[in-house]
């Protein structure tokens, strides 16, 4: 039995609940049955917690894409204000709650994060918009790995959202110890692979901030490091950038592996960075090497095991 200690916020309606406007649902069941064996739902419904019943009069963004009004247009009735106190209240109890990620329902005028309709005065509509609660989410939790669960359907970006929301967790448990200069220090030697894989400028910058640990005061330091180190996740890996982390793991190999195994630990990462095999296979080959021949340092790093080998992601990147 998996321990779920990783607490995600999700639109209800994903999980199967009847909160959509027509009573009905939008169960993703990719959603409840790979991630949520791992995570504990949070869920949320801004539109049936502002007091609409179900089935109720649909909605729609109205006005400027930019501070649009959240308006029933049937009868004309205006809910921006309702969900505006809502929204900013929900924020502040989901920020105590310590969250590690968040799926929203993609279209939606109260949970859309982008491309939500926003309709003008002659009612021709414009998909640039946001939904109001997933604005104020956003606001006060910028750094909280956030995605539409329709985006969750594309492999790359999935794995992108599961190893951030594993790493968030992982930062707020560092968080959580009251770490001194020398834990920031090494959770960044331990990230380093990780980093690299996603932003080597921002991996870079978080060093100088690293260097600066017991010189600089503690809280405004972790404060930024928090801030980079959600940036850089953020930033989606590619097959040239894990190439490049994999030949860096492999040459610490290079004193401990024969001809043969070098020649063959090459034809697998040249294999992999035209995608003609998966992420997993040169991994699962250096982690053999790596039993055989440890290198305390290389078992430390969370590259190699960001998530529960269970989720199966790297067999599609």
């Amino acid at each position: 039995m998996i321990k779920k200690t990783i607490r995600v916020g999700i639109s209800s309606c994903l999980l199967g609940e009847e909160v959509r406007f027509d009573g009905g649902h939008k169960h993703d069941t990719l959603i409840t049955e790979s991630l949520g064996k791992f995570f504990e739902w949070v869920p949320v419904c801004p539109e049936m917690e502002i007091g609409l019943g179900t089935p109720r009069e649909s909605l729609r963004l109205v006005g400027i894409s930019s501070s649009p009004r959240l308006i029933a247009p049937k009868s004309g009735t205006d809910h921006t204000a309702a969900m505006n106190r809502y929204a900013a209240r929900r924020a502040e109890e989901l920020a105590a709650m310590d969250l590690h990620g968040y799926i929203l329902k993609k279209d939606s005028p109260s949970c859309g994060m982008e491309r939500v309709r926003v309709y003008d005065q002659n009612g021709m509509p414009r998909k640039d918009g946001r939904g109001l609660f997933a604005a104020a989410l956003l606001e006060r939790l910028p750094e909280l790995p956030t995605e539409e669960e329709g985006r969750l359907h594309d492999l790359p970006i999935r794995e992108n959202f599961v190893e951030r929301i594993f790493s968030h967790h992982g930062w707020l448990a560092f968080l959580a110890g009251k770490p001194k200069p020398a834990d920031l220090v090494h959770f960044h030697t331990r990230h380093k692979l990780t980093l690299l894989a996603h932003s080597d400028e921002l991996y870079r910058k978080m060093g100088r901030l690293a260097a600066r640990a017991g010189s600089a005061p503690m809280r405004e330091l972790l404060a930024e490091y928090g801030s980079l180190f959600s940036r850089a996740l953020a930033v989606m890996a590619t097959p040239r950038k894990h190439a490049n982390v994999l030949y860096h793991l492999m040459s610490f190999l290079k004193e401990s592996l024969d001809s043969g195994d070098k020649a063959e630990l090459v034809e697998c990462l040249e294999s992999y960075r035209p995608r003609r095999v998966p992420l997993v296979v040169p991994v699962t080959l250096l982690k053999h090497h790596f039993r055989r021949h440890p290198q305390p340092w290389v078992l430390d790093q969370t590259y190699l095991n960001p998530y529960p080998d269970e989720l199966m992601l790297r067999n599609h990147v």
